[in-house]
């Protein structure tokens, strides 16, 4: 059985709140898979993500580029959205690999688009519909997705749920 940590965010507020406390736990880079329907929240997480990093700027869905970029001063993270991928053998043109580093930050929504070419990943988080809430489900899929999730369900913030 899978290691799960869930969550119902209230509103954008909480879910940028819960990227930010992600960002917080990812030392050493990380591949993080956003599943859910249009509108549930995957790039307002990725804005708490990128923001908790130390991005001041906007952070926008790259749906049309592909891959938003954002070079930090400890880290580099990667935002894709594969929503508009025909094929994904189109991330092998645009050099998916390189973007990979093992200290790299990749953050991908819609990642069963780009299957076969996409790294297993370190957590995969589900965001759904409760009524005008989310809720966020997240999964360890690696060692380094176990030790980050780990330290999230021992954060006391979370201890009542």
């Amino acid at each position: 059985m899978r290691n799960t940590f869930t969550l119902i965010l209230e509103n954008e507020a909480a879910t940028v709140g819960m990227g930010s406390v992600l960002a917080s736990l990812v030392k050493q880079g990380a591949v993080i898979f956003l599943h859910g329907d249009l509108g549930a929240g995957k790039t307002t997480l990725t804005r708490g993500i990128v923001q908790g990093l130390g991005h001041t700027g906007k952070v926008k869905s790259p749906t049309y580029t592909l891959v938003e970029p954002y070079e930090l001063a400890n880290c580099s993270v990667y935002h894709f959205d594969l929503y508009r991928l025909g094929d994904p053998e189109e991330l092998e043109y645009m050099g998916i690999r390189d973007y990979f580093a093992p200290t790299a930050i990749c953050v991908i929504e819609w990642p069963e688009k780009g299957h076969g070419f996409i790294p297993t990943p370190d957590l995969n988080i589900t965001m759904q519909y409760q009524g005008e809430q989310r809720q966020i489900s997240i999964e360890a899929e690696s060692e380094r997705g176990t030790a980050i999730l780990n330290t999230l369900q021992n954060d006391e913030q979370f201890k009542n749920n």
